[in-house]
């Protein structure tokens, strides 16, 4: 298997070293040539990913954010032969789905939506692992569902680097879930850290949610911005839900009523235990 990496940050380089790590030849590029020089002294690509030997490799992954992936790929659609896959590994999806499908018909390649659902609240190259995706789950928007070789192509390519699971969905199923499960998390761990207290007591006084609740505001700014703006409006729908949820525990505070909190509280552990079922089936 001969896999081609475009980004050799922290996902593309934990991509990079998984995929070394199961026997596979690795060619990668960076947009910063020191970063690719590295990635190959360090052994996890064997060579510079080029125009003269892209097309050598079974599958491509695209691991940078949505517009210079959109930007990649309508730079070398025309180069790419019809025997490569492409898979990019953006954290939204309706955008780059949009122009990836459009291209890929166009240029007559495969094209294949998706999202390594595992990461770390550092960036780069000198933080990518190989066990980054051991277990995670990976998000896939294909073209079409019924299509079973493509569908076990995909596993083919994709679960020698660890991941779990394959889970297929829409790009507008993908986008939505996200909003909720990774971009308010980091929103909300952003704004939470805000607080005067967390400056002016020092935060001697914590446990572990502290700790785990504030891990994601260790965030890249550019592009968790580029990915909010993407999904403006799945990510606005969960923030407003929450200030509404949040306003009624505040009320309940202020009218100093016992009775109303400890109601909140309790439909919201309900609500957990009703979503771990759901999960677990």
């Amino acid at each position: 298997m001969k896999v081609g990496i475009v980004g050799l940050g922290l996902i593309g380089g934990s991509l990079a070293k998984a995929y070394k790590q199961a026997g596979a030849e690795v060619i990668g590029m960076d947009k910063n040539n020191l970063v690719t020089q590295f990635a190959q002294m360090a052994e996890a690509i064997d060579a510079p990913m080029t125009d003269e030997n892209m097309n050598e490799c079974d599958f491509i992954l695209i691991a940078i954010p949505p517009v210079p992936a959109v930007e990649w790929l309508e730079e070398n659609a025309h180069k790419l032969a019809e025997s490569v896959m492409v898979i990019d590994c953006c954290g939204t999806k309706r955008y780059v789905c949009e122009a990836g499908f459009r291209l890929a018909e166009e240029n007559r390649f495969t094209y294949v939506g998706g999202h390594p659902m595992a990461g770390l609240q550092y960036g780069g190259f000198k933080h990518s692992r190989y066990d980054l995706f051991e277990g995670a789950p990976f998000a896939a928007v294909v073209a079409d569902h019924n299509d079973i070789k493509l569908l076990e192509r995909i596993k083919k390519y994709i679960l020698p680097a660890g991941f779990g699971k394959i889970v297929f969905c829409s790009a507008e199923e993908h986008d939505k879930i996200i909003a909720f499960t990774s971009q308010m998390a980091h929103v909300v761990s952003n704004a939470f850290i805000k607080s005067e207290t967390a400056i002016n007591s020092g935060v001697q006084i914590s446990a572990g949610s502290y700790r785990d609740f504030t891990r994601v505001a260790y965030l890249d700014a550019d592009m968790w911005t580029e990915l909010f703006m993407e999904n403006r409006d799945n990510l606005k729908f969960e923030i407003d839900t929450l200030i509404s949820e949040l306003e009624k525990y505040s009320e309940a505070l202020e009218n100093r009523d016992a009775d109303r909190m400890r109601e909140l509280l309790i439909e919201g552990r309900e609500r957990k235990v009703e979503v771990e079922k759901r999960c677990s089936n």
